[in-house]
């Protein structure tokens, strides 16, 4: 089934530690374009989020938010500097000795000096923040995809039904090249009877010039290749094969707008040419579609 690429995802995690938050949503674009906004303790998991995400999708502008709470009552701790309060003693000592002032050293005035306690920082535990991380990115990604599944559904029935359209258009358009031949015969030798008004037409010449003028606007093989295209689009969407079929379609589309154009070109029939605009209308709207198919 196609996908397209627009859709949303969300999902959310909690422990006793942490509470993480993640919410995705797409629109199309030419290529995979990620986007992600998280704080920046997160920040070193940029590279495993964008790897995760190429399991999922293959096109489309996504943009990841991720918000997190960390529930820890205590989130640093308190360390005791040996080596840098016992320089300080000594220099203390040292002072006392070379100047005879008296030593008034206490545990609460060495604690104060720089250094001797710091706060540090508890080191996070990578591999289990990424445990509680990685459940809510899939669970968002799954979601994005069966809201990208689902609108793809209906896009499919949407351009299927416009195709089928297309086909009664260019169905029309076949017909009505024969009846224009005939026509344009009729015409040349009305309009021969009146120049040579009693004189025998050279039935010969009538011929020769409808078959120079069939030549000029004949489309059959246009209209070959333009249902070819068609009906090969409609078997490419009703396939159950790759979903990443946007770059295909895409392709084929600007295809159908070529023999279209050169339908519309060769045109000298008022009917032919209104039906080859309106089948131009439908390639067009066609082409917007299938823009936001992954």
């Amino acid at each position: 089934m196609i996908k397209s690429m627009t859709g949303f995802g969300r999902s959310e995690a909690m422990t006793d530690s942490y509470k993480i938050v993640v919410e995705m949503k797409s629109v199309n674009h030419r290529y995979c374009d990620l986007n992600i906004k998280m704080p920046k303790k997160l920040s070193f998991f940029e590279s495993n989020i964008r790897t995760l995400l190429k399991e999922y999708i293959q096109r489309g502008k996504v943009d990841i938010f991720i918000t997190y709470e960390d529930y820890t009552q205590t989130k640093g701790c308190v360390r005791y500097n040996k080596e840098i309060a016992s320089e300080y003693f000594e220099c203390l000592k040292q002072i006392h000795d070379d100047f005879g002032i008296e030593n008034d050293i206490t545990v609460s005035k060495l604690s104060h000096y720089p250094d001797v306690i710091v706060l540090e920082e508890k080191t996070t535990d990578e591999k289990e923040l990424w445990n509680v991380l990685e459940q809510p990115l899939r669970e968002a990604m799954s979601h994005l995809v069966e809201t990208r599944a689902s609108e793809g559904k209906a896009l499919q029935q949407d351009l299927v039904e416009k195709l089928n359209g297309m086909l009664s258009l260019v169905h029309d358009i076949e017909e009505r090249s024969p009846q224009l031949m005939e026509e344009y015969r009729q015409k040349l030798e009305l309009k021969v009877k009146e120049l040579l008004e009693s004189s025998a037409i050279d039935e010969s010449r009538i011929a020769t010039e409808v078959t120079i003028y069939a030549d000029k606007v004949c489309v059959d093989e246009e209209i070959v290749r333009l249902r070819s295209h068609i009906e090969s689009t409609k078997a490419i969407l009703l396939s159950n094969g790759d979903s990443s079929i946007g770059r295909k379609l895409d392709f084929i589309a600007q295809e159908m707008n070529r023999e279209a154009n050169t339908i519309l070109s060769k045109a000298n029939d008022i009917e032919i040419s209104n039906q080859a605009i309106e089948l131009k209308t439908e390639i067009e709207k066609v082409r917007e579609q299938i823009q936001n198919i992954e």
